[in-house]
């Protein structure tokens, strides 16, 4: 059977060269993923950036640690705690380092330190010379020397004299006596000392960072690391769409030829040949495409890794330092899963060779004679089962997970996996109602282009299901993306009273001079949140980060709406706590925490939150120690003129670094903001499903023409002319498109009704909004190369 399989392949060039490129690119692209992946788990660390020239560094202990039930336990710290004075005293020669809020009113986002910090790292002046009075600076851009700028700070804006210009990035530098009044707290010690000298003079009390360790300081750190994390779960996901896809595309490739080749299976067991054979016959033929595309792939993959990375790096969501791996791994596994792949897919259809009868040779016509068998019935009623069983408990059991996307995702690819399983019995209907407006064409063509579609069920499936693929993932994932980020915006706006917004534009926050011009605006009421963090001990056992607010209790309620279930926030002083049901406290009862900066501290809990506030806790301004302001919320006063106040914020927020919207403005900026965000993931994506579509779309219609000579020259024979047969082809293959495109419609609108029955709870109702361009693009493209895969054959005159 392996000799006859060769024989059949040479013969059937055409109707394999499809499965062959699927396999090829789905190789490919899992070698490619797999090699970026190597690259940003692999890759090493970026070298120390901000204190490369210092060989050590002393930094205070970063983590709080305290003894619990079963020892120690701890967790990193929310701000810095700074390093003592003293210890600072036994080094005269070292650098004290203070990093701070700072940036240019106007200007790229920055911190402030002492120009004696400038020797740490590689980098020279340009220009100028070093500060030298409290009112001088250095920078980095945005400014020339000579330049009188306002530099904003936590304590406010305030003009400085640019001397210098230097290629540190994103630096500001004082002098060193200015740096100390802005910021009392040394972050660092650089030292040029030997490593086991200061490690003996600091004892305990600090941690001595030498080599790589001075990396941890670096403020791009967090950064890399979450870019180097969404690299990885980006091609993590789209690799496993590759094979999603690869399977589908190739068990409907090898189930269309099934269907065209009855007549050919029925000869070969009329010869002899046993029901195993004709299986193994056609294991052979997907093992030899399979073993030559697979290999095909895994060589070219780690070629397409470098412009793949390098796409990544152009859209921020990978960093630019990662080193290419040259691991052989991904290609190894890229051959054997593309192996694996086509013998898995190929599988139901070898059973349904294996099944056919001598007798059909004598007897099989072109209308089938039972689209759906039992096992076909079974096995898509379970898998749409599942997805509907998976959305019901979601929506009834954990809501807030129907917004990850790896939780929607896999039950948007069921019901496309059960939608393409139970297609044949979805054909007749969906040709009978698209094929209604055809009654009243002149001509034959009306009545031929649905009759054969109807006619040949399994084979419009097979045909439908890569426009299925194509459009029902885009409607669904597009859709339910634009739906989940309205959701999170609606619900994060829900509580909020204020009329107008003031939120910083770099990374300080709000300075605490704007926050007093703030508060004197006349007919308004402000309020200013600052986010910060609380530890508890939890079960004696544990210590763990819990998100906190710090807020002015007084004026809170007047701008944001937060349900309590019981308390008050008028009762909220500096030595209480507003929780949430998380912390399974009671009104009344003390919780022991420890504040941002490691200080231990006993609060009364004087509210309880309800199910769905904004925040984990609320505590005051007090307990926040340095934390930033994050946002002021204004509220308009009865009677107080909205033109005049927004003129009075305008004026006082200028200077500061920061900008002054409306409530529907910051909604929508959020909103936005979220889509961009969850939409470079989806049309990477998008990107593979949209190129594995195309192709099985191309080969199934390609193998459907191979088929179809004789009944076009019936045609011919009949009286059509060329131009009637072409649009007769082109008729077949956009009513086929139009098939999927409902199908997928129908897949689509099943995902996000089950979204939304989650989202429902979540932020309220949401209304169910499709990307339409980008959806009628994607059918736009089915239809244009189903038209073009279906004439092209045509075209040929007959003799």
């Amino acid at each position: 059977m392996l000799t006859i399989a060769f024989s059949t392949l040479r013969t059937r060039m055409v109707s394999f060269a499809g499965t062959f490129l699927a396999l090829a690119l789905g190789a490919a692209l899992m070698a490619a993923m797999g090699q970026v992946l190597a690259t940003t788990v692999g890759s090493p660390e970026r070298g120390p950036q901000r204190y490369a020239s210092a060989p050590v560094v002393v930094v205070p202990d970063d983590r709080l640690r305290v003894e619990g039930h079963l020892g120690e336990t701890s967790a990193p710290l929310a701000e810095p705690r700074g390093l003592p004075a003293s210890l600072a005293g036994r080094f005269p020669d070292a650098v004290a380092d203070r990093v701070f809020a700072a940036q240019l009113a106007g200007g790229p986002a920055a911190v402030g330190r002492p120009w004696s910090a400038s020797r740490t790292a590689p980098q020279r002046l340009v220009e100028g010379g070093a500060p030298a009075g409290p009112r001088e600076i250095v920078v980095s851009g945005g400014a020339r020397v000579g330049d009188l700028v306002r530099v904003v700070t936590a304590q406010g804006a305030k003009p400085y004299t640019v001397v210098g210009v230097t290629t540190a990035p994103g630096t500001v530098f004082f002098s060193d006596a200015e740096a100390a009044r802005l910021s009392s707290r040394i972050d660092a010690l650089a030292l040029w000392l030997p490593p086991q000298e200061v490690r003996a003079a600091v004892g305990s009390t600090a941690r001595v960072l030498t080599g790589q360790d001075r990396a941890l300081l670096d403020p791009t750190r967090d950064s890399d690391e979450q870019a180097r994390n969404n690299a990885g779960t980006i091609v993590g996901i789209a690799a496993g769409f590759a094979v999603f896809i690869a399977i589908f595309v190739v068990s409907s490739t090898f189930a269309f030829a099934v269907v065209q080749r009855r007549r050919e299976f029925a000869l070969l067991r009329t010869v002899g040949a046993t029901a195993g054979q004709v299986r193994r016959m056609l294991y052979g033929e997907a093992g030899i495409v399979a073993v030559i595309a697979a290999a095909t792939g895994a060589v070219i993959g780690p070629f397409l890794a470098g412009p793949i990375l390098d796409w990544l790096v152009g859209l921020g969501m990978a960093p630019s330092w990662l080193v290419p791996s040259t691991d052989t791994w991904p290609s190894v596994v890229a051959f054997t899963t593309g192996v694996v792949v086509a013998l898995s897919g190929v599988a139901l259809a070898a059973g349904r060779a294996g099944r056919v009868r001598p007798a059909e040779a004598m007897r099989e016509v072109a209308v089938e004679p039972r689209a759906m068998t039992w096992g076909r019935w079974v096995v898509g009623a379970a898998v749409v089962g599942t997805a509907l069983v998976s959305m019901a408990v979601t929506a009834i059991g954990d809501p807030a997970g129907a917004t990850n996307n790896k939780s929607f995702m896999p039950i948007v690819m069921l019901l496309v996996a059960g939608a393409g399983i139970l297609a044949p019995a979805l054909v007749r209907p969906v040709t009978r109602l698209l094929a209604a407006p055809m009654d009243h064409l002149r001509g034959a063509g009306g009545t031929l282009v649905p009759a054969a579609a109807v006619a040949s069920a399994r084979q419009t499936a097979a045909v439908a299901a890569p426009v299925l693929i194509a459009v029902g993932l885009a409607a669904a994932l597009l859709g339910g993306a634009a739906m989940t980020d309205t959701a999170k915006a609606a619900a994060q706006a829900a509580p909020v009273r204020a009329d107008y917004l003031v939120l910083p534009t770099g990374g300080a926050g709000l300075d605490r001079k704007l926050v007093e011009r703030l508060r004197a605006l006349p007919g308004v009421d402000v309020a200013v949140t600052a986010p910060t963090s609380l530890y508890t001990l939890e079960g004696d056992a544990v210590l763990i980060q819990r998100p906190a607010e710090a807020v002015d209790p007084a004026r809170l309620p007047a701008v944001l709406d937060v349900a309590l279930t019981a308390g008050s926030f008028a009762d909220l002083d500096d030595d209480g706590i507003i929780v949430s049901e998380t912390w399974q406290m009671r009104l009344g009862a003390t919780a022991k925490v420890w504040r941002a900066d490691g200080s231990k501290a006993s609060l009364k809990v004087v509210g309880l939150l309800g199910a769905d506030a904004p925040a984990d806790s609320y505590i005051t301004r007090a307990q926040a120690r340095s934390a930033p302001t994050a946002a002021a919320y204004l509220k308009l006063r009865p009677g107080a003129s909205p033109a005049a106040v927004r003129a009075a914020l305008e004026r006082a927020v200028s200077g500061h670094n920061a900008r002054a919207v409306t409530k529907a403005s910051w909604v929508a900026e959020t909103r936005d903001r979220r889509g961009s965000a969850s939409r470079l993931g989806l049309l990477v994506v998008l990107g593979i499903i949209l190129a594995y579509a195309a192709i099985a779309l191309v080969n199934t219609l390609l193998m459907a023409a191979s088929g179809r000579k004789a009944e076009r020259g019936t045609l011919r024979l009949l009286g059509a002319t060329h131009d009637q047969v072409l649009r007769y082809a082109a008729g077949e293959a956009l009513l086929v498109v139009a098939i999927g495109v409902v199908l997928a419609a129908g897949v689509a609108a099943v995902s996000l009704a089950g979204l939304w029955a989650s989202l429902v709870q979540l932020a309220g109702p949401v209304s169910i909004s499709l990307p339409w361009s980008s959806v009628a693009a994607v059918a736009g493209g089915c239809a244009f190369l189903g038209v073009l895969a279906s004439i092209v054959p045509a075209l040929r005159r007959p003799r």
